[in-house]
């Protein structure tokens, strides 16, 4: 949890960056996502011990606070990525939270709350890709998306990592564990033409997980700083040559030392913030 106030304490230095207090999110758009059931389990503390293990935390009333804002901050910045270009969520990326149940420290999906908000209340036609590119399959994502053509889930990840069940995407790309740089590099660039191939690209959701480097504990591939910069600029480039809208989350990241994983995520702003200026 260190991570992410020791991001933003990076961040709010930067004088070129504005910082905005996460919003809340609905029930209403929690619910275009998530089961009513579930959510009222969340908001009332009825989780089952089960539960609160595969969620991975306790419950509390400042946790469900925490879930609703996470999620928020990434409709937030999907928002302002309408005006500005690109914009960043600081936390996000809760890709293992399924229609129905929470895992992996994930307990609302950000990405498909995102994405069916921008649809329902902006614009119907939105068509929204998510590049997940966190290390771990975005397995609640895939699951809740899977009927939704409007929504296209991409997701480049550990082939032998958590989730061990993986889920459909529309597109899944399993790396072997060791995976370096090029093949990594390799495997983004086909991937995307893939997904420029088969869909027409309004909007890009992009977890940027910091978990794919080589410091990281749970990642299990080798993907040098210098390779885990160059896959954000891949991404942002990707959405810069279309002038598409792009929100970004961190998504995982779990450093060997702390240093490392909040070192990746600040080099994912910083590459993000020269890539917004590039926008009319």
């Amino acid at each position: 949890m260190e991570k992410y106030s020791r991001l933003r304490d990076l961040v709010d230095i930067q004088l070129e960056i504005e910082l905005i207090e996460a919003p809340a999110v609905s029930d209403t758009q929690v619910l275009y996502a998530h089961d009513p059931t579930y959510l009222q389990n969340i908001i009332n503390g009825n989780l089952s011990s089960q539960d609160q293990k595969e969620v991975g935390f306790p419950w509390s009333e400042a946790m469900v606070e925490r879930s609703r804002r996470s999620a928020g901050a990434t409709l937030a910045a999907a928002k302002a990525a309408l005006s500005d270009g690109i914009a960043a969520n600081l936390a996000g990326g809760t890709h293992h939270a399924y229609r129905g149940k929470g895992s992996g420290f994930c307990v609302f999906n950000d990405s498909a709350i995102t994405a069916r908000t921008l649809q329902r209340e902006i614009n119907p036609k939105l068509q929204v890709a998510v590049i997940d590119l966190d290390v771990h399959q975005g397995n609640g994502t895939a699951a809740i998306l899977e009927d939704d053509p409007s929504i296209f889930t991409l997701s480049i990840h550990g082939k032998n990592n958590f989730p061990f069940q993986k889920e459909k995407s529309d597109l899944d790309v399993g790396l072997e564990d060791g995976c370096n740089d090029q093949t990594y590099l390799q495997s983004l660039n086909q991937a995307l033409e893939v997904l420029d191939s088969r869909f027409r690209t309004d909007f890009v959701i992009f977890l940027a997980g910091a978990d794919p480097h080589e410091d990281d504990r749970l990642g299990r591939l080798k993907i040098s700083k210098e390779g885990m910069r160059l896959r954000d600029e891949v991404v942002f480039q990707y959405a810069l040559d279309k002038q598409i809208p792009l929100a970004l989350s961190m998504a995982g990241g779990y450093g060997r030392e702390i240093d490392s994983t909040v070192d990746i995520h600040f080099q994912t702003i910083c590459t993000a913030l020269k890539f917004q200026k590039q926008y009319p």
